[in-house]
């Protein structure tokens, strides 16, 4: 039997304010563990929550963003459950009316095709603590520093079919939330996780299958990971006749492999009501307008407008509106090369992103500044070097070795345009191969580059490629 792969997620994006959602405990990252838990936070009798204005106008930019509904008014509910991490008891949330419904995601796969994701909804939330089960002897710890952190919530519709649209959804999805500045996207700190709701049915039914939800995964490489299991392990057990039963699963990265957690609860099991310490959210039209005139360029904005005003390809504008500061990196090395698009960002995905990946530095670490490399990139341009000496010149701004006019000065590496020198060194090179010259005369054209990486090689790569090319086929001619 044919099975199709039915998967939703559900994105909690923690927002980059710098308290919590209704307290003011900061929200910094990496503190000693509960030095950043207030009494609020801790569920003290008597407190009270206050909500935080910037998270409500960040939750609004994103919806904004994905042609979202902005619920003018939205109320905020007590989901009710006991954990340890938990302190009230439960937790502060949204669930009938959310601060943001509909909207989409338009998603880019790797064949270039593209796919619209629907979203159902995005709400605001308080994140819970964090237990922690190593160096305690046998017992756990609690660590209530994320004790109200402030989540948006983003909700997908089960429109997705593979690993590699999931992935391809989460990667555009981690992309728009650092553009709009409301998340750092920073997987590994758990600014940015993942629940995947997975199941698969006959291919051709309408009807949903049984769904496992995937718990906390905080990387691209474990989602597709723990999809691929699941899958798997679903299909397995109902080739065997058995059944698939909903419940919550966690990802072991370590073993590849999901296990169950506990059996999936349903909304009537949490006791939502409206929490009585907060009054409903209102949100006014001139609110809406505000957060709006603060909107920046997003990323499918950049795309379109990097292939109309710089002629780049598709390929090379995702590859640079994937990453923020790779974009306004490339921009500002095209600008200090007076406007060399198509050779700063083959320099750019080439040299300068390989030796980035290499040495295991983000583009704001690299040690050459957009504005050094875009002066290399000049000095191609206008034939003051080669490309070939240009990689030893990047090779030595690299190492902090100095200017790139500096470096080219002080270890002549200016390229030669002199005709009369390059006509004597083809006339060398041509005398030196006198059967590979009469080859080529006699039609083997193929024979052309040989000849022109003899001329490279005896003049160091300084020799003018164009001018080479020109006097040597001249010459070849005869």
């Amino acid at each position: 039997m044919e099975w199709e792969t039915v998967i939703g997620l559900e994105v909690h994006a923690q927002l980059l304010t710098k308290t919590k959602i209704f307290s003011g405990a900061p929200t910094q990252f990496g503190a000693e563990p509960n030095t950043q838990a207030c009494a609020i936070d801790l569920g003290m009798p008597g407190v009270l929550p206050v909500l935080n204005a910037t998270a409500v106008n960040m939750a609004i930019k994103f919806g904004l963003a994905v042609g979202a509904t902005i619920q003018k008014e939205s109320i905020f509910a007590r989901k009710n459950y006991f954990y340890p991490d938990l302190p009230k008891g439960y937790q502060i949330s949204q669930f009938e009316l959310p601060v943001v419904s509909g909207g989409h995601l338009d998603i880019t796969l790797e064949d270039g095709v593209t796919k619209r994701v629907n979203l159902t909804r995005a709400h605001l939330e308080e994140d819970a603590g964090k237990s922690l089960h190593e160096d305690f002897n046998g017992s756990s710890g609690i660590d209530l520093n994320r004790a109200g952190t402030p989540l948006l919530e983003i909700v997908s519709e089960p429109e997705m079919r593979s690993a590699r649209e999931a992935i391809a959804y989460v990667k555009t999805l981690h992309t728009l939330v650092r553009y709009l500045g409301i998340c750092d996207g920073n997987m590994q700190e758990g600014s940015l996780r993942c629940d995947v709701n997975v199941s698969v049915r006959p291919l051709g039914q309408t009807k949903f299958g049984t769904r496992a939800e995937l718990k906390n995964i905080n990387s691209f490489r474990f989602i597709e990971r723990a999809i691929h299991y699941e899958v798997e392990r679903q299909i397995s057990i109902l080739e065997s006749g058995g059944s698939i039963i909903q419940e919550t699963r966690l990802y072991d990265p370590d073993k590849n492999e999901t296990r169950s957690m506990r059996s999936k609860e349903e909304a009537n099991d949490y006791r939502y009501f409206p929490d009585p310490d907060l009054l409903p959210l209102r949100i006014t039209e001139e609110m809406i307008l505000q957060v709006s005139a603060q909107l920046p360029e997003l990323p499918q904005q950049k795309r379109e407008r990097f292939i109309k005003d710089y002629e780049l390809s598709d390929y090379d504008a995702n590859l640079l509106v994937s990453n923020q500061d790779l974009a306004n990196f490339f921009e500002a090395t095209v600008k200090a090369s007076h406007h060399q698009p198509k050779l700063a960002v083959n320099w750019i995905s080439s040299e300068l992103l390989g030796a980035l990946n290499k040495a295991s530095l983000d583009i704001t670490e690299s040690p050459v500044s957009a504005e050094t490399l875009g002066k290399l990139v000049l000095r191609i341009a206008d034939h003051t070097i080669s490309g070939k000496i240009a990689k030893t010149i990047f090779e030595a701004l690299w190492q902090q070795a100095g200017d790139v006019d500096e470096i080219i000065e002080k270890r002549g590496l200016k390229q030669v345009t002199d005709t009369s020198a390059i006509e004597t060194l083809i006339d060398q090179v041509i005398t030196a191969n006198p059967t590979q010259t009469a080859e080529y005369r006699a039609g083997k054209d193929r024979l052309f580059g040989y000849f022109v990486g003899q001329v490279m090689k005896a003049s160091g790569g300084k020799f003018n490629p164009d001018q080479v090319n020109v006097i040597l086929k001249q010459k070849l001619q005869g």
